[in-house]
């Protein structure tokens, strides 16, 4: 049986290329299991629903390597699970010449022998790639700091409020000290989130005693 495997990251992206590509090796709908979520582990209801139904000499496709996962380390480990435990077969459409168990499987102890040693660079190569990622984070934060750039978000003040939100903290102040309305009151009569609203609340009563 033809099975089909489709993930994209956020709820946000459109997973509708990959089943395209899926329908066109001749799987049914119903046996392309789709998830939304990311990658970095295989605790996924749709990942997990497929691996459920595989049987032996089922063939798993996926568009590419890293919409099976990104931590290639599990994805090696899932690859052996599908391969040797289950029994069944996986081809990645986008480079079906490598990354397809078949042929593997066909030349017996030696294609194990082999598919293990792939396996093995593929992690190495991996590792490499997320360490230059790392590497290169890393530098674009040093010379931002260096360049004298905040990286996170500006904190807001009493000079960013608009001109309506300064009077309603100017009408209520009071009460609010006097504990005539609550915080929760207060902030919703501002428009404002509790971590902005009691750094806001800490700006005014050093500008106004």
């Amino acid at each position: 049986m033809k099975i089909g495997y489709v993930r994209v990251s956020t709820r946000d992206q459109n997973e509708q290329r990959q089943i395209k590509k899926m329908l066109e090796q001749g799987i049914e709908e119903r046996m392309i299991f789709v998830d939304k979520q990311s990658g970095s582990g295989f605790e996924r209801d749709g990942y997990l629903a497929m691996k459920r139904v595989i049987r032996e000499g089922d063939i798993v496709y996926v568009d590419s390597l890293d919409r099976l996962g990104r931590n290639y380390d599990a994805v090696i480990n899932e690859w052996r699970e599908i391969t040797r435990k289950l029994q069944a077969d996986i081809i990645v459409l986008e480079n079906a010449a490598l990354f397809d168990s078949r042929k593997f499987r066909e030349m017996g102890d030696m294609g194990r022998l082999m598919e293990d040693q792939f396996l093995s660079l593929l992690s190495y190569i991996a590792d490499q790639e997320r360490k230059k990622i790392r590497q290169r984070q890393a530098e674009g934060i040093a010379l931002a700091k260096a360049s004298g750039k905040n990286l996170g978000r500006p904190r807001k003040n009493l000079d960013s409020l608009s001109k309506e939100q300064r009077h309603i903290i100017k009408e209520n102040y009071s009460k609010w000290t006097d504990k005539e309305i609550t915080s929760v009151e207060f902030m919703r009569k501002i428009g404002l989130k509790k971590n902005t609203f009691y750094n806001i609340m800490r700006d005014y009563k050093q500008e106004h005693g």
